[in-house]
């Protein structure tokens, strides 16, 4: 805390310093004034939550001091002291709130007990100041989710709620909602207080105020408001300080709702902006949305309803220049895109997703690590159509690669792989059983795979189980028990062991230095 002295006398000044622990009583700075005028300068640039200040001074009275510095510093605590008994004096302090009045000649334990009053004092106001304004923060966002909810259904209690936060609205008032869609809300709440705040600062500087709420998670709705249309200008602004306010914490999208006028049409802002959310899977990460925007980006899909036969031939004839400009012309067409739905979207790819599996096993190649459920849970929960694009470019350049592969390798290698790939998860899966399916020993069939591949069976099936387990750990959904028995291991103390003998690291350090 800061504490300002402000006497004339400079024995006083240097007495009060000097002879007193300010830091025992946690006053860290402490500043001094020698006549009223310097008072009020020095209060004005340091700020102290506590003024000793002498009512009889130069240039300007303690009295007439205090009452500037109150305009300015309404929570700073006031102790006056003097050697006059003046009733005036007296009647002026306690117009001003004074914390006490210590008379001179100053008795330094009295000045001590009065400023910890002071103290007290300032810590109970900022508790009570913090408690209101929870309730405020609580009850302004309680409104602004009432607000995504049409306004006849909920009026009593949004007429209600505005009166108790004294919020002026009139007819006249415009409103625009924003959403802030959110890749992940794992994080904690409170570090966007500071960039909050910072937001509201710049609004106010706009003339503009907020309601924001935060719903299901990972969606931040903000109403804005004001007695203008903001322009584009003002918009461009709004915009990119959502943007630094959740970029270091998640990927987002944000929309911007139609402007409205009036609390009764905030539903139609906001309802708006949901409409626009909807296309933003088609577009870049990290961007803002708004309808002229996308309309004047937007692509017109025509793929044919036999693109999935199309891309299933080019890959069983390998054709892998004609498949590459079949992937650039599929994003061509869906990037930007607004007259379909990601569900729609989705599905097409999952097809082609599928045409890969169709092509493995069309070629017989061995099975993809990645089953169908996965692929389909994976493109459930995709945040965005690139990243979904990107992976099918991928698991396609993966599907030339084991082609070319294939040439090479011997068939039987191949049934042997082909099937530990689709039967890894099971605990008991043994060389026995392998052996059975392609009618050799144990024995014979440990000498022929060492002898075609370098490494022993039970190695290879120890490799490819812990490779799979890698994969699964980079996804924060699966717990390491879970993974354990998906790659064939019901003692997850067993697992932990394999995994990082065979990687140097535990499962929860690979996971935590993946995800970091």
């Amino acid at each position: 805390m800061k504490l300002l002295i402000a006497d004339d006398e400079i024995l006083t000044r240097n007495g009060l310093v000097t002879s007193i622990d300010w830091k025992s009583l946690g006053i860290d700075q402490v500043f001094e004034a020698s006549d009223g005028m310097e008072a009020y300068n020095t209060a004005c640039t340091s700020k102290p939550d506590i003024i000793l200040s002498d009512i009889r001074m130069p240039r300007l009275s303690g009295i007439e001091f205090a009452e500037k510095i109150k305009e300015i510093l309404p929570d700073t605590s006031l102790i006056f002291m003097s050697g006059y008994s003046d009733k005036e004096y007296l009647k002026a302090a306690i117009r001003l709130k004074a914390i006490t009045y210590v008379e001179k000649p100053l008795d330094l334990q009295e000045v001590k007990d009065s400023v910890q009053d002071a103290i007290n004092e300032h810590q109970t106001r900022l508790q009570t100041r913090s408690s209101m304004k929870i309730q405020s923060k609580e009850t302004s966002s309680l409104l602004a989710q009432l607000l995504t909810r049409p306004y006849n259904e909920k009026q009593e209690e949004i007429e209600k709620l505005a009166d108790k936060l004294s919020i002026h609205i009139t007819p006249q008032t415009y409103f625009t909602s924003f959403i802030v869609k959110l890749r992940s809300g794992d994080f904690n709440a409170a570090l966007l207080k500071e960039p909050f705040d910072r937001f509201q600062d710049i609004l106010e500087h706009y003339h503009l105020k907020s309601l924001a709420v935060r719903l299901h998670n990972v969606h931040y709705v903000f109403h804005i408001w004001g007695e203008k249309i903001p322009s584009d200008t003002v918009f461009s602004s709004i915009e990119n300080n959502l943007k630094e306010m959740f970029s270091p914490f998640s990927d987002f999208y944000i929309s911007r709702g139609e402007t409205v006028r009036g609390i009764t049409k905030v539903y139609q802002s906001y309802t708006s902006a949901v409409i626009l959310l909807q296309s933003s899977f088609f577009t870049a990460v990290n961007s803002v949305l708004d309808q002229k925007k996308l309309e004047s980006d937007a692509s017109s899909p025509t793929v044919s309803s036999g693109s999935t036969d199309q891309f299933l031939t080019l890959l069983v004839d390998n054709n892998q220049e004609d498949t590459r400009d079949f992937l650039d012309n599929l994003y061509q067409v869906y990037f930007n895109n607004t007259k379909l739905l990601p569900n729609q979207v989705k599905d097409t790819y999952f097809r082609l997703f599928s045409s890969l599996t169709t092509c493995r096993q069309k070629l017989k190649l061995t099975s993809e690590s990645t089953g169908q459920e996965s692929i389909l849970q994976y493109l459930e929960e995709c945040f965005s159509f690139d990243e979904m694009h990107q992976l099918l470019c991928t698991r396609t350049e993966e599907l030339f690669q084991s082609i070319e592969g294939a040439s090479q390798e011997d068939s039987t290698i191949f049934i042997i792989k082909d099937y530990i790939s689709k039967h890894y998860s099971e605990e008991h899966l043994s060389i026995k059983e392998i052996g059975d399916h392609v009618f050799l020993s144990a024995s014979y069939i440990c000498t022929y795979f060492k002898t075609q591949t370098g490494q022993t069976l039970n190695h290879y099936i120890t490799e490819y189980r812990m490779e799979r387990a890698m994969q699964l750990l980079q996804d924060k959904r699966y717990a390491i028990t879970d993974i354990s028995e998906k790659v064939g291991y019901n003692n997850g103390n067993y697992f932990g062991k394999s995994f990082k003998k065979f990687t140097g690291l535990t499962p929860s350090q690979y996971r935590d230095k993946m995800l970091g």
